[in-house]
C-alpha cells in the first residue's frame, strides 16, 4: 500500500495545547536525542508517515531550505517517523543527490511507535503512522502552544509553520492578540477588557474589544 494514498481516518494530537510533552530519549540522524534538552528555546517536532514518499520528500526538501530562517528566530526543527535510523540515512543520501540540499535537524526513528502512542499521533491499536502527519509547536518552558494535524495526502505549508511560529513569539513578546491572516510585522490586537465603564465609555461600538495594540510595545 502506497502510504501517501491511504485515506482512512486518523487521529490527531492526543495532548492539547498548554500539556507539557512526555519526554523521550532515542536515536536520531544527528546521534541520540532527549527532548528536555530542548528546554530554553523554541522547537518544533514533526511527525511524518514515512521515508521515501512523494510528500514527505517535499515537505523536508522545502524545510531545509528555510533552516536559517527558523535558526534564526532560535528554533529548532525535529522530525519523527516509524522508519529505521538507516532507513533515514538512505533517504537523505537521495534527496542531497537529487535536491543537492543537506537536510541537518535530526530525524527520529520510532519503529515501535512508542513516541507516536505517547504523543497520540497514533491510536493504541495502530501498527504504523502511515496516515497521519502532526506537528506540535514547543516553547522554551516546554510546553505546547500549538499543533497542526494533516492527512498524509495533504503536504504543510512552511510559510504557515513560520507565520505560527512568528505569532506565538509576539504575542509573548507583546501580551497580545494576532488577529486573522497576522504577518510578521503586522499589529497585534489588544485583549478586550473587562471593565463595564470602559465599555461604556468606548467611542465606538467596537473599540472596547477589537483595537489595535501600538507596535513596539512589549510587556
Amino acid at each position: 500500500m502506497d502510504t501517501e494514498q491511504h485515506h482512512s481516518a486518523a487521529p490527531c494530537a492526543g495532548l492539547r495545547i498548554g500539556d507539557a510533552p512526555p519526554d523521550f530519549e532515542a536515536r536520531s540522524t544527528i546521534g541520540p536525542v532527549k527532548l528536555s534538552t530542548y528546554r530554553g528555546r523554541w522547537l518544533i517536532l514533526f511527525s511524518h508517515p514515512a521515508d521515501f514518499t512523494p510528500v514527505c520528500t517535499t515537505e523536508f526538501v522545502e524545510l531545509a531550505k528555510e533552516a536559517k530562517a527558523f535558526e534564526k528566530r532560535k528554533c529548532q526543527l525535529m522530525a519523527l517517523s516509524v522508519d529505521s535510523l538507516f532507513s533515514h540515512f538512505a533517504w537523505l543520501r537521495m534527496i542531497k543527490e537529487r535536491f543537492d540540499i543537506e537536510v541537518r535537524f535530526p530525524i527520529v526513528e520510532d519503529p515501535t511507535l512508542v513516541i507516536g502512542r505517547a504523543f497520540g499521533m497514533v491510536a493504541p491499536s495502530d501498527n504504523d503512522s502511515a496516515t497521519v502527519r502532526t506537528t506540535f509547536f514547543i516553547d522554551p518552558e516546554g510546553i505546547i502552544r500549538a499543533m497542526t494535524c494533516y492527512p498524509a495526502n495533504v503536504g504543510r505549508s512552511i510559510p504557515e509553520m513560520l507565520r505560527t511560529l512568528d505569532a506565538l513569539q509576539a504575542i509573548d513578546a507583546q501580551d497580545g492578540l494576532a488577529p486573522a491572516n497576522w504577518q510578521a510585522g503586522d499589529a497585534l490586537l489588544q485583549s478586550p477588557t473587562q471593565d463595564l465603564d470602559e465599555v461604556y465609555r468606548a467611542t465606538e461600538e467596537t473599540t472596547w474589544f477589537l483595537r489595535e495594540m501600538p507596535k513596539g510595545k512589549s510587556k
